[in-house]
């Protein structure tokens, strides 16, 4: 069967490959080749020695075929489309919980506050055991469960978990299903310096809307100098909200993105169509590593434009444009058909799917290979590797213990203790994570299950053995190291101790989820925020800010 396998692959990769390279035009090529393997198939089916599960066979071709132009070109089938619908649209049909995989458990990650998961009683953190009765402790990816909680609005659900440090650990649920709306903007707000803050998660086709109100009602406080718009962890969506959501920053009719396919029906340019709420006020975009796509998009042109000043690190790099097409049986096919280019001209795709590592994985565009181009004032931008920030803010806090307090999970498991000890705490605005908590957490976790590598003891171990390697070892030098290596002795509490600062916000994080809504947890991270401290005071140092949109001659 591994050998069927690899033929269809085989076959399906060079159909694609025909397709897709030099010899697209050749017609009577790629029918041979779709000829070949239909007839390949029909051999299969009619003779092969075992019974061929002929569906999942087909969707293995499609699937590698697919794999070997670029991640973003998916096929769905009928029973699938409701996920793709679902993303531009931001709603599906289901209970309103993100399920994960951890520890080799699927659990219930924060289910959404109002939502019939939550309603019904269902917790972070619980381990889904069953659905309607089937066992799925055995599934190995999450969206293998998430696909049997959706279903239509107004059907029921039955759904048992097992709860961590509870009495009665085994709960079943009865939830129905409703339309589940996905909230593209959890949170805004201004604070008490006059800097307004806009969180926005996903581009969906209530974004740009969401946006345009938040703005609007901020104006209206004669307080605000200026807007943060976070776009930290922004995988994107929709093309059009992004360049809607610019549009409220800058004149009508500006060019915010073109799109450029093989063909010229894949040529087009998007501008803003709306007046604008405020060309003047202070603007900085946050990005980071998983801002990507229409995000990119938002951060770039308002770059490109001199319109704000974007804070964090380089986002992504995702410069590749999609659309649905119709495939027989109801099916789609998600596919890449053009490049999108932000205003100075620039693209800022930063992988070339056309070229392979050694291993196999898609080669990342060199720096070396970028072009550099110029924003309206002048001011130097580079292609090919996302948006560099103006303003780069590197977190470096994460040492060996911060590490394997999430890797291990021992944060995750804590908070789930403190919420079955703790039914209810004190409100979001002023709770917080104080000694006792604290100290808590430090006795929570058992020394002897707590494997971290202490730096400075495999120091001592590797000078013991760079001694002995290179003939300084005698009895001397052995005494002066087991002197130091007392000295630096490590003691579990005296480690949590000192990276409490770092320790804290992970623990408010876990606990804050398993109480608060998502606008409540948002604006209580950004106590803790390094980035966000960044971006304020960009805003309010006007000086500062002028002089990074400052032309240059």
């Amino acid at each position: 069967m591994k050998k069927l396998l690899l033929a269809i692959i085989v076959i399906a990769a060079g159909a694609s490959m025909a397709v897709g390279a030099a010899d697209r035009s050749n017609k009577t090529r790629v029918a041979r080749d779709l000829s070949v393997f239909n007839a390949l198939v029909k051999e299969l089916q009619l003779n092969y020695v075992d019974t061929i599960n002929s569906e999942k066979l087909m969707r293995t071709a499609i699937d590698a075929m697919l794999y070997q132009i670029d991640p973003y070109t998916e096929y769905f089938p009928v029973e699938d489309r409701e996920e793709l619908t679902s993303i531009s649209s931001g709603q599906y049909g289901g209970i309103g919980a993100y399920i994960q995989h951890r520890n080799g458990t699927t659990i219930v990650s924060e289910p959404v506050y109002g939502a019939p998961a939550a309603l019904a009683g269902v917790r972070h953190g619980d381990v889904i055991l069953e659905v309607d009765g089937e066992d799925v402790t055995s599934f190995k990816e999450p969206d293998m469960v998430s696909k049997r909680l959706r279903g239509q609005p107004g059907t029921t659900v039955n759904v048992k978990v097992r709860r961590p440090y509870v009495e009665d650990s085994i709960l079943r649920f009865d939830i129905m299903r409703k339309t589940i709306s996905v909230n593209p903007l959890p949170y805004y707000g201004i604070d008490s310096t006059g800097v307004g803050y806009i969180r926005l998660t996903t581009f969906n086709e209530k974004s740009a809307g969401e946006v345009r109100d938040a703005v609007a009602e901020m104006k209206r406080d004669p307080a605000l100098k200026g807007i943060v718009l976070d776009l930290r962890g922004n995988g994107g969506g929709l093309l059009e909200s992004a360049v809607q959501i610019v549009g409220l920053f800058v004149p009508k009719g500006t060019e915010v993105v073109r799109t450029r396919g093989f063909e010229d029906k894949h040529l087009k340019i998007y501008k803003t169509t709306k007046q604008p709420l405020d060309l003047n006020i202070p603007l900085a975009v946050m990005t980071d590593g998983n801002t990507a796509s229409a995000s990119e998009i938002v951060a770039g042109a308002l770059q490109d434009l001199d319109r704000a000043v974007v804070v964090g690190s380089r986002s992504y790099g995702k410069g590749l444009v999609q659309v649905a097409r119709p495939l027989p049986y109801d099916g789609l096919l998600k596919v890449t058909v053009a490049r999108y280019y932000i205003p100075s001209g620039r693209l800022i795709q930063a992988i070339d799917y056309s070229h392979r590592n050694p291993d196999g994985t898609p080669a990342r565009i060199p720096d070396s290979l970028t072009k550099v181009w110029k924003t309206v004032h002048g001011r130097e931008v580079r292609d090919g590797g996302g948006i560099t920030p103006d303003v780069a803010v590197s977190d470096t806090s994460m040492n060996r213990l911060i590490y394997n307090v999430l890797a291990d999970n021992w944060a995750f498991d804590f908070a789930n203790r403190f919420r079955a000890r703790n039914p209810e705490i004190a409100d979001a605005d002023t709770w917080v994570v104080d000694d006792s908590v604290f100290e808590d957490f430090k006795a929570f976790i058992d020394p002897d299950r707590f494997k971290y590598d202490r730096v400075s003891e495999s120091g001592i171990d590797y000078l013991r053995k760079a001694a002995i390697s290179e003939g300084y070892m005698n009895d001397s030098v052995a005494a002066q190291l087991d002197i130091l290596a007392g000295l630096l002795h490590h003691d579990l509490g005296h480690d949590l101790d000192f990276n409490r600062k770092q320790l804290i916000p992970i623990l408010d994080e876990e606990i804050s989820q398993r109480y608060y809504t998502d606008g409540e947890r948002v604006k209580r991270a950004l106590r803790y925020d390094m980035e966000a401290d960044t971006a304020r005071a960009v805003i309010l140092d006007q000086a500062r800010y002028k002089e990074l949109l400052k032309p240059r001659k």
